[in-house]
Order: C-alpha cells, then structure tokens, then sequence
C-alpha cells in the first residue's frame, strides 16, 4: 500500500476528546493535507517541529492545508505537548506502540544490542549512540548549528520576547544581539531553544515517554494534494533530522499557492 492509503486507513485516538477518530477525519475540504508522523512527543524533533509549524503556518488557512500529527505516546503526553507548544490538540492523534511509524517503514533507529537488555535500556543505549551521530547522520552537525548561529536561517527570538524555563536566569532577546545582530539565526539561539524544550521534558519525563521502548524511533512528513496524490514526502534520518533544510525546515509548503 502507498503512504495515503495506509494513512487513510489510520484510526487513532485525538488528543482534544479521547476518542478514536480515522486521521484524516473532516480534511476532505482543504486543497493540500500535511500529515506528520512524529517520533516520541518528548523528542527534540517533535517539540522543534511543534515551534516551527506555530511559527509559519498562520499564513495558511485551513481551506488551503489541513494539518494532522501523530506522536509516539498517549493522551497525557499529548495534552502536555499541546499546552506546552501551543499545537492544536485537536489535530495531534497518539500512537503508543509506533504502529503507524512500521507500517510507513520509517526509520526506527539504531538497533544495536547486547545480550540480555531489556527493551527499555537497549533503547536508551541506542539513543546515546544517536545522539554522538552513530546510526544518525547530520546529528552532530546539527547540534553545532544550534550552538554557531545560521545566516541561512530566520530570527529564531524576537528582541522584546523574555527568555524563561532554562537554567538560567530569565532574560530578554535582545541579549542575542550582542552575538552578532539581527534578522538571522544568532549564535546560541536555536541552541537556547532547545535547551528550554530539554528542560520541560525531563521535568515531565514520565508523562512525555510513558514507554521508553520506541526512543529510538523516527519520523517523516507526507503533504497530499486533496486527491491523496503525494508532493512531498520526507523520511527523518536521524535525531534533529526532522526536515531536509533545517535552516527553513517549512520550506517545502512553498509549493503552495498562497
């Protein structure tokens, strides 16, 4: 089966009412649909992606791009995400088991073993590896750009926004001018960001990953014009791999007429 087929056949439960509802419920009137199949709703990925789409995709009503995501996780990791992203929660379906992430053949990671591990701690060992760039292209680069700044990339915090939930004191945006101006990526920004989405997780590890056995696994973004012909698909290699340009990681929308 191609990928629509198999996401159209999809039921899941939504986060916004508990119920179990086909995916692509009530996206039949919107000329293109984004579905986005994420890794565990704790991920750098996952909270990343989330930041990006609240940033972007104002500019696309819902006539022109229906959006659906699926999370590795259940209703509770999926409120939290919600209120801590600010992402719909009633476009955001969970899926404990990354059933959907199988059937769609996405990449589940590095699968590296020992004798006797259980599931659990040969996922997190197999997470450590990825996060050094081992079964994980682009990690480790990608870990660098958060921390050197990119003139490819947008401003990333504005000037008046107040940085809070990091370890560090609250601060303003404008702190980043001082590490090289304005109207790109700034050195520490994105890294800043990150380090704010780390916080939030490990305070709520629990209720982010009720199930540490699918660490590993990754993601992949499938946008359907309204007939369920593909126009773009794009399979995560790796942990912050989420977009084939992660300086413009929505760059791909442009093929819709805005």
């Amino acid at each position: 089966m191609n990928s629509y087929t198999i996401i159209n056949q999809t039921e899941l439960q939504r986060v916004s009412d508990g119920m179990t509802r086909p995916l692509l419920e009530n996206c039949g009137t919107a000329s293109h649909i984004l579905i986005l199949v994420w890794p565990q709703l704790g991920d750098f990925d996952s909270l990343e992606y989330a930041w990006w789409l609240q940033r972007e995709t104002k500019k696309l009503p819902e006539e022109k791009l229906a959006i659906r995501a699926v999370g590795i996780g259940d209703r509770n990791s999926g409120t939290r995400f919600c209120e801590y992203t600010g992402f719909p929660p009633e476009k955001l379906f969970v899926e404990p088991h990354a059933e959907l992430h199988h059937k769609l053949q996405l990449y589940s990671g590095l699968n590296f073993s020992l004798p006797g591990l259980s599931p659990s701690v040969k996922a997190w060992l197999n997470l450590m590896l990825m996060c050094a760039g081992i079964g994980s292209p682009g990690t480790l680069r990608e870990v660098f750009r958060g921390y050197k700044g990119d003139r490819q990339a947008p401003q990333l915090i504005q000037d008046d926004e107040i940085i809070q939930g990091t370890p560090l004191p609250a601060f303003p945006g404008s702190f980043f001018r001082f590490a090289g101006g304005g109207g790109f990526q700034r050195p520490f920004e994105l890294a800043t960001l990150r380090l704010r989405n780390m916080v939030e997780v490990l305070s709520n590890w629990h209720i982010y990953v009720p199930n540490s056995t699918y660490l590993t696994q990754r993601g992949g973004t499938f946008l359907f014009d309204h007939k369920g012909q593909l126009i773009y698909e794009y399979r995560d290699p790796g942990i912050l791999g989420f977009a084939a340009n992660m300086s413009q990681p929505l760059s791909f929308l442009s093929v819709i007429d805005n």
